[in-house]
């Protein structure tokens, strides 16, 4: 059940104003997670919402499973749609909410039943069904509200920062359980976040938006290793900005934290020294330096604390700087 999506522009406000959706393009493979990732207002929700069908586009189409979508009704389009809030109804047990979809439907008391015990199971919930939200962790919760929009099995489900409401600890769970959980339902599925590490993880497909308009799209190694503009080298994985001339050319260099290679510098040599630390700061089992090189740029580098205690370094320690993994930027066009 692929989504293709083709030229979808929408605009809000005022004419001649900056439109949410700029002719947006892209391909969410069957059966698989597609992340729509970028920065707040880059358009992600709006695109998502026109998938649903919530908005309707100024301009472009809405392809799903091989059949034009743009002018189907909502509750046509065989999606599933949960949002941040959750959206739980209040007064409902866990066990009605999940169930909401199909009665209104009127489907067999028998068969509400039996798909509401699959997907509790599923969500490993079972036992909670009498439950009310109120008495749910914000997980739980979340759970649930992925339990229903599956239970009328849609043919694709569209996630809208699912867990932007959580706490880090169960953000990452709920990271690993949507991984496992997708891989037992197979429903093609298109989740949106500016949470640039959740994209990277739980996604085989990444479309990376900027100002309505695709950016790069791919696989998330892809984006990260091979980055097609500054934005995209900048927005994923925080990287160190260097800014020089070649030939007369502005030349913009992009070095992630984590990819700097240093090496202590004797101190003999100091005509020769790329960098002074300045300060360290331990984070977890990582430790964060930050670089003050020759030319008066800060670089911030992060290695492991074993691989600080072998090379013995200390603040005010000079060092050489190995920038070979660096991304290097001309008028826009990489090297």
């Amino acid at each position: 059940m692929s989504v293709v999506v083709r030229g979808l522009t929408k605009r809000f406000g005022l004419a001649g104003e900056a439109a949410a959706a700029a002719g947006v393009t892209f391909e969410a493979p069957s059966s698989g997670i597609t992340s729509l990732l970028g920065p707040s207002g880059s358009g992600k929700s709006t695109v998502l919402r026109i998938i649903a069908g919530l908005e309707e586009p100024d301009e472009g189409s809405v392809i799903i499973d091989g059949v034009d979508a743009t002018n189907v009704p909502v509750r046509e389009r065989g999606v599933g749609f949960v949002f941040q809030s959750y959206a739980l109804f209040g007064q409902m047990s866990v066990w009605d909410n999940i169930a909401f979809g199909l009665t209104i439907r009127k489907v067999a008391k028998a068969k509400v039943a039996e798909r509401t015990r699959e997907l509790l199971a599923l969500i490993q919930l079972e036992g909670f069904g009498n439950r009310f939200p109120r008495q749910l962790s914000g997980g739980q919760r979340q759970r649930v509200a992925l339990a229903r929009a599956l239970a009328t099995r849609p043919k694709v489900l569209l996630l809208d920062e699912p867990f932007g409401a959580l706490d880090t600890q169960v953000r990452r769970e709920l990271r690993e359980w949507l991984m496992q959980f997708h891989e037992k339902t197979g429903v093609t599925t298109i989740l949106v976040t500016h949470d640039q590490e959740e994209a990277l993880e739980v996604s085989g497909h990444v479309v990376l938006l900027g100002a309505g308009k695709v950016i790069q799209a791919g696989p998330p190694h892809e984006l990260y290793d091979q980055p097609a503009t500054p934005f995209v080298a900048s927005f994923l994985g925080g990287t160190n900005v260097l800014r020089g001339k070649v030939d007369g050319a502005n030349v913009s260099t992009f070095i992630r934290p984590q990819d700097v290679r240093i090496e202590k510098a004797p101190e003999l040599t100091t005509d020769v020294a790329v960098a002074r630390i300045e300060r360290f700061v331990r984070v977890g089992g990582n430790v964060k330096l930050s670089l003050r090189l020759a030319t008066g740029e800060p670089m911030t580098v992060q290695m492991t604390k074993t691989e600080v205690e072998e090379l013995d370094l200390v603040q005010g320690d000079r060092v050489f700087v190995d920038l070979k993994e660096a991304k290097v930027f001309v008028e826009d066009y990489a090297i």
